[in-house]
Formats: C-alpha cells, structure tokens, sequence
C-alpha cells in the first residue's frame, strides 16, 4: 500500500502541475499564432468540399435512408402531414452529425503533425534545456502512428454506434474512444524527438494509466462542441457559423492537450533518466569441475 501512495501521490502532482503549465502556456503569443493554421486549413478544406460535393452527398445519403422502411414510413408521415420540408433538413441534420467526427480526427490529426513538433521544442527550451533529443521515431513513423491510431478510432466509433441509443453509453462511449485516441497520439508525439524507442515503450507503460485519465480529460473536454450543434434544426440556419466555431473550439482543446502531453511526458522523461541504474545481480560462485 505504501509503495501505490509513493507512486500515485507524485503522478498525480506531475499530472496537475503540467494542467496548469498547458493551460498558460495556451496564452504564449506563439502558440496564439500556430494555433491559427489547422483553424484556416480546415476552414479551407471544409468551405471547398462543401461547395463541390455537399449537394450530392445530401442527395446520397437522402436515397440510402429512403431505403430504410422505418425512416421511409416516418418521411411518408411528415409528408401527410404536411411537413415534407423537415424531412430534407433531417437529412442535412444526420449529414452534418456523421461530418464531425471526420472533422474532429482531422483537426486532431492537424494539431498532432503540424503543431506539436513546435510546442515540443519550445517546452522543452523553455524548461529542459539540458533533455537530450534521440530522435527515438521520425516524422513518417509519427504519421504512420497517427493515422493507423485514427482509422482504429473510426472503427471502433462505428462498431459502438448502434449502442448509442442508450442514454448512458452515449455520454461513455464517444469520450471514451476519443480520450483513448488523443492519449495514444498526443502521448508518443510528445516523446518522439527526445526518447529513444525503448524509452517511450517503458514510459507509455509505466504510465499507461495517468495518460489514459488525461485523455478522458480531454474526451470530455471534447465533447463540448458538440453542444453547439444540439438545438436541432436551427443549427442548419446557423451552420455557416457554427462550423468555424466548432473548428476553433476543437484546435484549442487539442492544443491545450498537446501541451499538457508534452509538460507532462518530458518531465516524466527527464526523471527516468535521473534515476540510478539498477545494481547488476553478482553471478552464483561455480564449483569446481573436481567438486561434481
């Protein structure tokens, strides 16, 4: 038990320090403006898919649940009643509901290629000058990380989906899979320019569980956005400006958990390396060949 209080106590310290270190850091003029580029890239991005394939999305996605004969008998209904224009919204409502979790791992994704190799260079000027880089993963073995990370995100998304219709599950489940998602990248991008390979394999297991805790945290903090699209049929007047603030809010939450990844995975760093070597085990004295 003593030895569980001596490991938690100063985990959970290092966890709330690097909170508070991510959170003003947030404020830096230069984090303000890279911060900047995944919110115009995919505001871009967006803006020009939208022009040229929304409609025809619409329309595909409007045959496929025509195909569907509870949905056809519900659209049937709206149209004897006289409420046939709500059904298109409709569609245009589960359309922009099956959009944002692509955008969301775009973001992520953003945030995690172009953004932390420049907060995991000026945290570590800033407060571990002396942190020695050994380039323990390149650039491609990032991305590869990262989009193989995202594509089992998206598979596991789609498989719990139908689970969702439960009230609780739906509060546990997205969080879940995103807090899992955004510790698993944030976590080996931190320690990709300065841990060796066999450095961030024993700190990703060592710490395996308080990176899993940070990225609920974050997986919670997520789901914030998506408030802004639960007033139903009104955000399809607002979408025009909902969907950049949407963007903005997920690249600083993303940012901030870069941050916190980065404070909190280079301290952990700098500590294993402070700490003494293990003693070799003396070998077992051999008997003489005449003493057998």
């Amino acid at each position: 038990m003593a030895g569980f209080k001596a490991t938690l106590v100063p985990t959970m310290r290092l966890m709330v320090a690097s909170f508070w270190r991510a959170a003003a850091y947030c404020l830096h003029p230069k984090v303000v403006l890279l911060s900047s580029v995944p919110v115009v890239l995919l505001m871009v991005a967006s803006g020009v898919l939208a022009h040229f394939y929304w409609q025809d999305a619409l329309a595909g996605l409007g045959r496929w649940l025509e195909s569907s004969v509870l949905l056809s008998t519900a659209g049937a209904w709206l149209d004897a009643v006289g409420m046939g224009g709500v059904k298109s919204m409709l569609v245009s409502l589960v359309l922009i509901v099956l959009v944002t979790p692509v955008m969301v791992i775009c973001t992520l994704l953003l945030v995690s290629l172009v953004m932390t190799p420049r907060l995991v260079s000026l945290v570590a000027q800033r407060r571990f000058p002396a942190l020695v880089r050994q380039h323990g993963a390149s650039f491609l073995a990032s991305v590869a990380w990262s989009v193989g990370s995202s594509l089992l995100a998206l598979l596991a998304m789609v498989v719990s989906a139908p689970m969702w219709v439960v009230p609780p599950l739906v509060l546990v489940l997205p969080p879940l899979i995103w807090g899992w998602l955004t510790g698993r990248i944030m976590a080996f991008d931190a320690l990709a320019t300065h841990a060796t390979a066999l450095e961030r394999r024993a700190l990703l297991l060592q710490h395996r569980k308080p990176l899993l805790a940070m990225g609920l945290v974050v997986g919670l903090m997520g789901a914030a956005p998506s408030l802004l699209w639960s007033m139903g049929l009104m955000t399809l007047a607002m979408a025009p400006l909902l969907l950049p603030l949407s963007i903005w809010i997920y690249t600083l939450i993303f940012v901030f958990s870069s941050l916190w990844f980065v404070h909190f995975c280079l301290d952990a760093l700098e500590r294993l390396r402070h700490e003494p070597a293990p003693k070799p085990t003396p070998p077992e004295p051999s008997l003489p060949l005449g003493n057998l």
